[in-house]
């Protein structure tokens, strides 16, 4: 029997009134997923006043979505997409991409992918 891992972890940080928000995913994620980080992330954003954010997605680990946290995903996207700056994309899978150019609009913000995590923190710094 194998056991199959996936979920989100979450990093935020508060640099003056931008915020830096680490997500790190693994596995298949599920609606279960986003109802456990959603209230963290609406949480974190209500505390700052024109919150900027700059976020770093280590999906290196992930290997999707189902159906109803892909819809969890869009929404948070549509809510909050105007206030993020730039998204880093950690990860090689070739879906990325696509994933990426969908990002793109909901998304005011630049969006990247990276291999590697130095230069990804890095670009987000920039």
């Amino acid at each position: 029997m194998s056991i199959r891992r996936h979920g989100l972890s979450i990093g935020i940080e508060r640099i003056e009134t931008r915020l830096l928000v680490s997500f790190k995913a693994y596995g298949k994620l599920t609606h279960l997923d986003y109802q456990a980080i959603t209230p963290m992330i609406e949480s974190a954003f209500a505390e700052v006043e024109h919150p900027q954010v700059r976020v770093l997605f280590d999906a290196r680990e992930l290997e999707g979505w189902d159906l109803r946290a892909a819809w969890d995903d869009l929404k948070l996207g549509l809510k909050h997409g105007q206030q993020f700056e730039k998204l880093a994309i950690l990860g090689q899978q070739p879906w990325l991409e696509w994933a990426a150019k969908v990002g793109r609009w909901f998304m005011a913000g630049e969006i990247d992918i990276f291999e590697d995590e130095q230069a990804a923190l890095t670009w987000l710094e920039s």
